[in-house]
């Protein structure tokens, strides 16, 4: 076996085309479909819900659909954010990676959606500020701060009941500011939580075939609920970003709540994935590109909105609101396309060695 300083004969060209198509084929191969093709499916609902929301007003159908997909397609993600997060341990490369892969697209996009919607919403003297995340940028603010304490999460003996205590807790402090939009990101801690804990066999078990015929009538019954709740429940309580009190709600509803919606969430989001396709899809390589899609969406969402094409006659109609969903759907599964992914990684994944000091161990690794 050759030692690290031992010499090395440059490899001929062949033999580094053949490297590099193993490397390439590796790296496919790591690539999970199911979970690719849960991402996308996603993203797409968060982009359809971001479409219904002038429509809530004046359909109570709509607004039904609106809660169910709520309750649900965050926590999805957000629970595959932590799955994937489990192997964050703080090292070198990690931290860079945290950093040019969640901090630096944060810090881009809430400096270009303050100049964009100083347009969309008529605020020409609207700040930046880089401590209240604006729009969806919440989520990377989020995604930061769960991921640094992923090793906190590794080592206490109970971690989603304490992570349940702390999201209980926070609906009921209405004096959390909105510095990084703490509210949302202590609140929807739970979920990502869930996901650091969750292994392999998990999934597996969700996408047994009795788990798949039951998801149908689950999704169903909670379509119903949600239209009846509809005139009796404050559907804001799924975006947990505020406190009980600041819903004018007592104080107890929030630990009662967050209890409730993470039950209702956890079932329903457990459904959603039982039903996604464990094989490769024509989808399966947009779920690479989420993210994406995910920060890009909300300017064409931001720009329509600024022409009020909701107050459109056809919009109403019911046809006109199948079509104000598919076209949704399809915004945001072209943002996720590797020519899109070409054009923007510069922002979404720069490189930026020169930013960082050389890690030995991984150069060590890498010779």
């Amino acid at each position: 076996m050759r030692s690290l300083g031992q010499a090395q004969a440059p490899p001929a060209p062949g033999d580094a085309t053949a490297a590099g198509a193993a490397r390439t084929a590796r790296s496919v191969k790591q690539r999970d479909a199911f979970f690719d093709n849960a991402k996308y499916l996603a993203i797409v609902l968060v982009a359809m819900g971001h479409a219904w929301e002038p429509l809530r007003d004046g359909s109570r159908t709509v607004t039904a659909l609106y809660m169910v997909v709520y309750a649900f397609h965050m926590p999805a993600f957000i629970i595959i954010s932590g799955y994937f997060s489990r192997s964050f341990d703080a090292a070198p490369g990690r931290i860079k990676r945290l950093v040019t892969g969640v901090a630096v697209p944060y810090i881009v996009f809430e400096v270009a959606y303050t100049f964009f919607t100083r347009w969309t919403d008529n605020e020409p003297g609207r700040d930046i500020s880089l401590l209240d995340p604006l729009y969806l940028t919440w989520f990377l603010a989020a995604l930061f701060i769960w991921r640094l304490t992923t090793p906190i999460w590794r080592v206490v003996r109970w971690p989603l009941p304490l992570a349940l205590a702390i999201a209980a807790l926070a609906t009921m402090t209405p004096t959390i500011g909105k510095d990084l939009d703490l509210q949302r990101a202590l609140q929807f801690l739970p979920y990502f939580v869930l996901g650091l804990c969750l292994k392999p066999e998990h999934f597996a078990l969700v996408r047994r075939r009795e788990v798949r015929l039951l998801a149908g009538p689950v999704f169903l019954c909670a379509v119903v609920v949600a239209w009846w709740a509809v005139p009796r429940m404050n559907y804001a309580w799924f975006f947990h970003r505020t406190s009980a009190e600041q819903l004018a709600a007592p104080v107890w509803y929030g630990p009662v709540m967050t209890l409730a919606l993470f039950a209702c969430s956890t079932v329903l989001a457990a459904c959603f994935l039982s039903l996604v396709p464990g094989r490769g899809m024509w989808f399966t390589a947009l779920g690479a590109g989420t993210l994406y899609g995910y920060l890009l969406h909300g300017f064409v969402i931001q720009a329509a909105n600024k022409y009020h094409w909701s107050h459109l006659d056809w919009v109403q109609e019911p046809l006109g609101k199948i079509v104000v969903t598919l076209v949704a759907g399809a915004v945001v599964t072209a943002l996720c396309t590797p020519p899109v992914q070409r054009m923007f990684r510069f922002v979404m994944e720069p490189k930026m060695d020169w930013a960082f000091r050389r890690d030995p161990v991984a150069d060590a690794k890498s010779r």
